[in-house]
């Protein structure tokens, strides 16, 4: 038998369709634990995911449990002390720039509607600090989902391994999909990396990409309703003939 790997037809292609169109942020989690091989079933999915010459730049760090609580407790101590003191902000830098440094139209357009729909959602009103920082902050408690998972990556890498590494972590949230699990992806962490980076151990070389929430979504949050809109392939799609 020859040791080429066979691929299987899909069976069911409408179970793709399903998981990508249902597949969310979730921001809301319940406590229910994720079993070790459920989330190695997930991360071996997500290892077929395309990279450029198959360099597979990924380093994926599980938390759970205390190693969890501790990283959270750090951390909303650290987002907490800058909202109490905001001089305190230029202690903690991003290693590269996830978002614009300068916002123009659609972008800026899109991000205040997704900013403001999700706190009209909450209830939470314009200038209520208080309450955004509240919000803001159950980034750093991983939504209380019970796994959390960040992201690594060699810095020596080009930068068009992240661009892998994005592939990477769509097929990985895809994968929870199928196992009825939810996930929150989340650049968030990234500002706090010189606090994150010790705890889980990474290397002199390596630099966050981003963390992420994982476990089974509360579906009595009105949160967790929140559906963010997306352009039709018109708006973004030019046909050359």
């Amino acid at each position: 038998m020859s040791a080429r790997r066979i691929r299987a037809s899909i069976a069911d292609p409408a179970s793709v369709a399903t998981a990508i169109e249902s597949r969310m942020s979730a921001r809301a989690f319940l406590p229910t634990p994720v079993p070790r091989e459920t989330i190695e079933r997930v991360l071996q999915l997500a290892s077929r995911a395309a990279s450029g010459t198959n360099t597979q730049p990924w380093k994926v760090h599980v938390l759970q449990g205390a190693s969890r609580d501790t990283l959270v407790a750090k951390v909303c101590d650290a987002y907490d002390a800058i909202y109490a003191d905001p001089s305190l902000a230029a202690q903690y830098d991003e290693d590269y720039d996830y978002y614009a440094r300068e916002w123009v139209s659609p972008y800026i357009d899109r991000r205040r509607q997704n900013g403001w729909s999700l706190y009209g959602l909450l209830g939470i009103e314009r200038g209520e600090k208080d309450r955004m920082h509240a919000q803001h902050r159950r980034n750093f408690r991983f939504f209380d989902a019970p796994v959390g998972l960040m992201f690594t990556i060699d810095r020596i890498l080009g930068r068009g391994s992240l661009l892998d590494y994005g592939m990477f972590l769509q097929t990985l949230m895809l994968a929870a999909r199928a196992e009825g699990l939810h996930t929150c992806p989340q650049a968030a962490w990234n500002r706090f990396s010189k606090i994150v980076l010790p705890h889980i151990g990474a290397g002199e070389g390596e630099m966050l990409v981003c963390g992420m929430a994982l476990g089974y979504a509360d579906e009595s949050e009105p949160v967790n309703g929140f559906d963010t809109p997306r352009e039709p392939p018109a708006a973004f799609t030019r046909w050359l003939d």
